[in-house]
């Protein structure tokens, strides 16, 4: 059986960190697929860019944000947050849960930090995968399941 890779949509400002640091960073995070999308400002990320991501597969979207105060654009990063709200929200509503959007602020020099922080990140999908029991590429077959024929599992979930 073939194992899935989680799919991460990072958006990031690239006032905030470089192409290169970014690489970097996410050549550390084994085993995930991670898709870099650069914005001259993180607050350009706008909610069909968020729910598109989901649309083509994502698992889960990281927005990278300058510190608070530190956006050279003034506001761009509060933006950012709230629209990453309104998404968190709409996800919830369809019925994936809240968590499955997360905003980092990238503070200078501190690359290591976003390994860490979308490490969690991809955790904390996974468990909330589990805590809604839905079936999703990551879970196991459940007894259940396995008492079925094949015809009507593949009717039931596809």
């Amino acid at each position: 059986m073939r194992k899935e890779v989680m799919r991460i949509y990072l958006f990031y400002c690239s006032n905030s960190i470089s192409r290169e640091e970014l690489a970097r960073c996410c050549s550390e995070l084994e085993g995930k697929q991670i898709k870099t999308i650069g914005l001259p400002c993180s607050g350009k990320v706008n909610v069909p860019y968020m729910v598109k991501a989901f649309e083509t597969g994502a698992d889960g979207v990281v927005i990278l944000t300058c510190e608070r105060g530190q956006c050279r654009h003034l506001e761009g990063n509060m933006r950012a947050e709230k629209r990453a709200q309104a998404v968190d929200s709409l996800l919830e509503e369809i019925g994936m849960g809240r968590g499955r959007i997360a905003t980092v602020q990238v503070k200078e020099g501190q690359a290591g930090q976003i390994v860490g922080e979308v490490r969690d990140f991809c955790a904390r999908i996974g468990d909330l995968s589990r805590s809604f029991g839905q079936k999703t590429k990551y879970s196991t077959t459940s007894d259940s399941d396995k008492t079925q024929p094949a015809s009507a599992r593949v009717k039931r979930g596809q």
